[in-house]
């Protein structure tokens, strides 16, 4: 799907027709590629004015397509049509919902929801899933649904030390999940995180990443 991404530079305005979800993951940073259709640069896309080189020059400072392209895609705004952010939304709530048919459960019965009774009870509690992580937002969705039905997250406990020369890294890691946390005199931090279950491999992975392995971890069962 294409769609039309623009920058005002120097006092005019710079079009480009490039694929949505293309231009959307190169501005994320997620993809390194993009391409303008056409290999072409418009003053007025929907008029077909393409933009003079000395134009270019002045806004850009140079007259490379691919370049421009780049700028214009970065710094500028992509278009994104009510399609796509249907889409996107649809995405977002089956994330959600599969992720609770996971990890969540009813503390009444001890049993696991449905996913169809999952769906139910967002659309009841007007449940609003923002963009960015799914997992930072499910306290919230928590808190939400618990109006609607009884609901509760399957955790784990873990105990972790990280040392002195990680924890600047690592504590924007465990921060979201710490319960309470123990800063030692050597400078290393020793700290109990509660994760859900469903996330809690990723978790490890995370942090294993920014330690380079060295961080201890131990279970804390109940």
């Amino acid at each position: 799907m294409n769609t039309i991404a623009r920058i005002k530079q120097a006092g005019k305005h710079f079009e480009i027709i490039v694929d949505l979800d293309n231009a959307l993951n190169f501005k994320k940073g997620t993809s390194s590629f993009i391409e303008a259709e056409g290999h072409r640069i418009f003053t007025d896309s929907k008029k077909g004015n393409a933009a003079a080189h000395a134009e270019l020059q002045t806004a850009f400072g140079t007259t490379d397509i691919d370049e421009i392209t780049k700028k214009i895609v970065k710094s500028g705004e992509i278009l994104v049509t009510q399609e796509h952010r249907d889409e996107e939304k649809d995405k977002k709530i089956k994330q959600v919902i599969d992720f609770l048919a996971r990890n969540a459960f009813d503390p009444q019965t001890g049993r696991p929801h449905t996913p169809e009774r999952i769906k139910s009870a967002l659309e009841q509690a007007h449940v609003h899933i923002k963009d960015g992580s799914i997992d930072k937002q499910i306290p919230e969705i928590i808190a939400h649904l618990s109006k609607i039905l009884p609901i509760k997250i399957e955790t784990k406990r873990v105990k972790i030390e990280i040392p002195a020369i990680h924890t600047g890294k690592a504590y924007g890691v465990v921060a979201q999940y710490k319960q309470n946390e123990k800063w030692k005199d050597d400078g290393s931090l020793e700290v109990i995180v509660e994760v859900p279950a469903g996330m809690i491999i990723d978790f490890y992975d995370k942090l294993n990443a920014v330690t380079h392995g060295s961080a201890l971890t131990e279970e804390i069962k109940d």
